[in-house]
């Protein structure tokens, strides 16, 4: 598929999903409780802090709407059907079922994965400039020789994910920090990952999160990425640890 065609089958794919939403929304008035919520919806998707075209250049406005709205909304409906029909616990976090997600279906993997991986990835993006705290900057020195030093190694982790996947700032249960990368969903909280570990910050490399700006140039994305890390966020969990 040439890079037009695919650009065309993306935005032909979301208007497709817009309309089948806006299509079942009466119905799903119908079925929704007192907080507008539909049935069994224990996990929820937090509302953005910025705007869609807040990040532009660096993401543009339409993919954000269309990555926000249509796929990470569509994780977290699917991780609610799913965790309705296993009869999973209301009063466990998606991290709890991350942390012992061998035991659930595939389903449960795959979308418990994308919600928890979306929420920390909108939460580490922002519009304004911001840098990392003293403590974060001295273990990320500590561990990989430099910021510049680190940025490249996490570049190249995000880079060389084949297909679609992510990649990770993580710290160890030895409280050693780390770089690493995972396929489709799948992140350093879960049982089944290579290399575990609590994730500091997350780079969404699948195709939707960037080939409508970026085409296949995902090493463009990826510098781009750089200019919006939300630094006091990602300081925040750091130091919390």
């Amino acid at each position: 598929m040439s890079n037009t065609s695919r650009r065309k089958f993306i935005i032909s794919s979301a208007a497709v999903a817009a309309g089948s939403l806006l299509a079942s929304s009466s119905v799903n008035k119908l079925f929704a409780g007192a907080n507008g919520n539909l049935p069994h919806s224990h996990f929820k998707q937090e509302p953005l802090t910025y705007a869609y075209n807040a990040l532009e250049p660096s993401i543009d406005a339409l993919t954000m709407e269309i990555h926000y709205s249509k796929h990470a909304a569509a994780y977290c409906k699917a991780l609610n059907d799913a965790a309705h029909a296993e009869n999973v616990d209301v009063s466990k976090t998606v991290e709890a079922i991350l942390k012992d997600i061998s035991k659930y279906s595939t389903k449960m993997r795959n979308n418990a994965g994308g919600h928890y991986n979306h929420e920390l990835f909108w939460k580490s993006l922002s519009p304004k400039t911001t840098v990392p705290s003293v403590k974060l900057a001295e273990a990320i020195t500590k561990t990989f020789g430099s910021m510049e030093a680190f940025k490249t190694q996490f570049s190249d982790a995000a880079k060389t994910r084949f297909g679609s996947g992510w990649a990770w700032l993580q710290v160890n249960n030895d409280k050693k920090m780390l770089i690493s990368s995972t396929p489709n969903q799948d992140n350093p909280l879960m049982d089944l990952a290579e290399v575990k570990g609590m994730p500091l910050l997350g780079l969404d490399v699948w195709e939707h999160a960037y080939y409508l700006k970026y085409q296949n140039k995902r090493a463009d994305y990826i510098d781009g990425f750089w200019k919006i890390v939300n630094w006091d966020f990602v300081s925040e969990r750091f130091e919390k640890m």
